[in-house]
C-alpha cells in the first residue's frame, strides 16, 4: 500500500449522515469524501424493496460511475404499530417535499391514540461496500430498538431522532446527542460490523 491514503466515497449527500459515518471510519486511515465532494455524482434511483437492495444500488452504481470505492447506506425507521412503516420510505414519509419536521408530525398523527407500550420501533441500517467495478465486497445490517414518544424532545441528530426513545436511557437520540449516538445507533453498529472487512481489504492490498 502506498503512502497515499485510499479513498472511500461515503455515498450520501446528507451532511449530518456524512459526519456520523466519518466518525466511524475516520480511524482507518482512509481519505473520506461524500458525494458533495465529487464533481459529477449520479442520482441513483432507489427502487429496491429493502434497505439492502437500496444500499447496494447506491454503492454499485455510484462506484462504477466514479471509478472508486463507494459505501452505500440505506436506513430508516420501522414502527411495529404501523406494520413496519415508514420503512424504506422514511425520508419521504410525508411526501416528495418531506422535511424532518413534516415526517415527525405525520408519524405522531398516525400513532395518535396508541399507548406507550404499543409504540415500539427500531432503526435499521444496511451498508454495502462496492469496489470501482461495481462489485459488492462487504455488507452488513444492524438495528437499534426503542419506541416512539408522544412529542419531540431534544435538538440533536436528525430525522426521527427527537421522537425515538432509547429504552435503556429513557431519552431520545435528540436528547442524548452525538456522543451517545456514535455508540448506540443503528448506523454506528453497522459501521462497527463492517470495519473488520474494510481492514481486511486494506491489509491485503486489494483496495
Amino acid at each position: 500500500m502506498t503512502d497515499e491514503q485510499p479513498i472511500l466515497i461515503l455515498g450520501t449527500g446528507n451532511r449530518k449522515k456524512g459526519i456520523e459515518l466519518a466518525e466511524q471510519f475516520g480511524p482507518l486511515g482512509l481519505s473520506l469524501k461524500t458525494l458533495a465532494d465529487c464533481e459529477s455524482p449520479i442520482e441513483v434511483v432507489e427502487d429496491g424493496e429493502t434497505f439492502a437492495e437500496n444500499a447496494t444500488l447506491k454503492a454499485t452504481q455510484q462506484a462504477k460511475h466514479l471509478g472508486t470505492w463507494v459505501l452505500g447506506e440505506d436506513s430508516g425507521l420501522q414502527v411495529d404499530a404501523l406494520k413496519g412503516a415508514p420503512g424504506i420510505y422514511s425520508a419521504r414519509f410525508s411526501g416528495s417535499e418531506a422535511t424532518d419536521a413534516s415526517n415527525n408530525e405525520l408519524l405522531l398523527e398516525k400513532l395518535d391514540g396508541v399507548v406507550l407500550e404499543k409504540r415500539s420501533a427500531r432503526y435499521v441500517c444496511h451498508m454495502s461496500l462496492s469496489d470501482p467495478e461495481g462489485v459488492v465486497r462487504a455488507e452488513t445490517e444492524a438495528y437499534c430498538r426503542g419506541r416512539i414518544g408522544f412529542e419531540a424532545k431534544g435538538s440533536h441528530g436528525f430525522g426521527y431522532d427527537p421522537l425515538f426513545e432509547v429504552l435503556e436511557y429513557h431519552q431520545t437520540f435528540g436528547q442524548l446527542g452525538s456522543t451517545a449516538k456514535a455508540i448506540l445507533s443503528h448506523r454506528a453498529r453497522a459501521a462497527r460490523r463492517l470495519i473488520p472487512a474494510l481492514v481486511g481489504l486494506l491489509d491485503s492490498g486489494q483496495w
